[in-house]
């Protein structure tokens, strides 16, 4: 009907595609549909009516091969090179509306030959095995409301989004951007409200391209300073997808919103934080609008292995809840491939740089004992997002000659974090927090710092928000370490890395830990109890021995605590 005949137009056209329209069904054509629509035609409108006939389908069919002869050098007769040049290059596709007729076979048949698959409404015969297109010859019975996002799939058009519909400007300039507090419509997130962001891989016909869904309350529903739950789950397909991506498309969430002007991003997984300034918010700027800016951004950078995308948006606290205990059980099973491997498996570490625009000194080296400070990134996640993206900021690094194997330096690691950090880092190690330690960004998952009158050090996790017995809270221990500077003494990392054998392993690993939240010591008990078994200790004993913020919250009471559990601390060399 013409209703429906419009609907697909539109979009065509919002995909910026030209359409040749030939041929008539039931007495009228798609191009008198949209007449009768109120549609305008013509090369204006990308919308080209060739005539009644099938026939005249020769005149779009000719537009291909002048394409080929004009622009690919392809001789006149050469249907070889006629074939692969439009295949590769021309990325039409036939839409078959309507009965088709033994004509309507043929000219698909020779559309067929120039490498443009043919997507029906009506039932026929379907030629699913690539060979001469791309993917798929013949698709059928796709119902209207899905006929354009099918075709697009099938011919493997990657769609570029060059105006993100959103009210704010987007541009890598304002990704150092900082919102104050006094400047802050509402914030999600940061230990204030339960918050999560998942990317996962989906089946393409459970993604409907674009679609975004806000499941809560907006951001108009809460006063100037006022707080929110935020769930993000972005579900991505593409035939080139694969599980292994989703950890490095997932840490892009914090670049892309950070994009826009008047929106701040800092963390991942389920320790993010998003603010949204008054001036973003009086410009119309909504949650939906992350979701388009999601989906238009992962089109244009990662075209080559996304073919769709959708986002769900939560702010109702029992579905955040609820969701983010299927994503941190997901999280755990990404962290867990890593186990096994060790960095003396392996000559190549990998750099991450992707917090330069708040640490622009800052440079990651993970290696697979070692994973990204954020907890977001492993080596893995590493090597992948460099297949990916190979000028992109997670870059090999061959480690090169040992200069010193107990803090863990190489000379090549220490020539690449030079050269990224932009000649301010001369020398890092890999396995300590007092000789040359590794530099922060702001985007870790905990802090260590060390205790002095103790012999050990504390560990204090972000979602801890009270005084920890060094006398500063996560919040200002945070701007201490972070920045991208070298502080001996204080290093930022991930959870995982606590239960590494390289954790801090020029001072003596985990036996100089002398407390941490309880929080975190629930967390990470199980394979804290297995590390501490593995160098000697009874692993369930020597977690006792751990302060927490019930028994001491200064420094005095840690070491007065420590000393009576007979914490192996309190035997070791002095750290400094």
């Amino acid at each position: 009907d013409v209703e429906t005949a419009v609907n697909i137009a539109r979009k065509l056209q919002e995909r910026c595609l030209y359409v040749f329209m030939s041929a008539h069904n039931n007495g009228t054509t798609f191009a008198e549909q949209l007449v009768e629509g109120g549609v305008q035609l013509g090369w204006e409108t990308r919308l080209v009516p060739f005539g009644r006939e099938i026939t005249s389908a020769i005149y779009s069919l000719g537009f291909a091969s002048r394409a080929a002869l004009s622009f690919g050098g392809v001789q006149p007769g050469d249907f070889r090179r006629n074939l692969l040049y439009n295949k590769n290059r021309i990325f039409a596709f036939v839409l078959a509306l309507g009965e088709v007729t033994d004509e309507w076979y043929a000219t698909a048949a020779g559309a067929i030959n120039y490498g443009f698959p043919t997507i029906a409404d009506s039932d026929i015969p379907e030629i699913l095995p690539t060979g001469v297109c791309t993917y798929e010859h013949v698709v059928s019975q796709i119902p209207h409301e899905q006929i354009v996002e099918k075709a697009i799939e099938v011919r493997g058009l990657k769609i570029k989004i060059t105006e993100i519909p959103i009210p704010v400007s987007v541009s890598p300039a304002f990704e150092g951007e900082r919102i104050r507090k006094e400047d802050m419509q509402c914030e999600f997130g940061g230990q204030r409200t339960p918050a999560f962001e998942w990317l996962r891989m989906r089946d393409i016909s459970e993604v409907e391209d674009g679609n975004v869904e806000v499941i809560g309350p907006d951001i108009d529903s809460v006063e100037a300073g006022g707080k929110l739950p935020l769930g993000i789950i972005v579900e991505v397909a593409g035939r080139k997808m694969q599980d292994d991506f989703e950890p490095v498309l997932e840490r892009q969430i914090h670049t892309f919103t950070n994009e826009a002007q008047g929106i701040w991003h800092m963390g991942q997984r389920d320790i993010n934080w998003v603010r949204i300034s008054k001036d973003a918010a009086k410009a119309g700027f909504m949650l939906e609008h992350i979701g388009k800016l999601l989906h238009a951004k992962y089109h244009d950078e990662y075209s080559n292995i996304v073919d769709k995308v959708q986002v769900k948006i939560y702010t109702d606290e029992k579905k955040v809840v609820k969701l983010r205990e299927q994503a941190q059980a997901i999280f755990a099973e990404r962290d867990a491939r890593l186990a096994g491997m060790q960095d003396e498996d392996v000559e190549t570490f990998y750099s991450c740089t992707l917090c330069q625009s708040f640490a622009p000194n800052h440079v990651c080296v993970v290696s697979p004992e070692r994973p990204g400070l954020c907890g977001a990134y492993s080596w893995l996640d590493c090597r992948a997002a460099y297949e990916i993206t190979p000028s992109g900021p997670n870059q090999p690094i061959s480690k090169g000659n040992m200069i010193e194997h107990t803090v863990g330096q190489w000379d090549r690691i220490n020539a690449f974090v030079l050269k990224a950090s932009g000649g301010n880092i001369e020398r890092m190690s890999q396995y300590s927090m007092i000789v040359d330690p590794m530099t922060s960004c702001g985007c870790f998952e905990c802090i260590a710092t060390v205790l002095p009158s103790t012999g050990g050090i504390m560990i204090v996790n972000r979602e801890y928000i009270e005084m920890t017995p060094c006398g500063m809270k996560f919040s200002t221990l945070a701007g201490t370490v972070g920045g991208g500077q070298q502080t001996p003494g204080f290093i930022g990392h991930s959870k995982h890395y606590i239960n590494s054998k390289k954790f801090i392993a020029a001072e003596g690993g985990i036996q100089r830990i002398v407390w941490m939240p309880t929080m975190l010591k629930e967390e990470i008990k199980d394979a804290f109890i297995k590390r501490a078994e593995d160098v000697g200790l009874d692993g369930e004993s020597f977690l006792e021995m751990i302060a927490d913020e019930t028994s001491a919250t200064t420094e005095e009471e840690v070491l007065e605590f420590i000393t009576k559990a007979g914490h192996p601390a309190t035997t070791m060399e002095p750290m400094f």
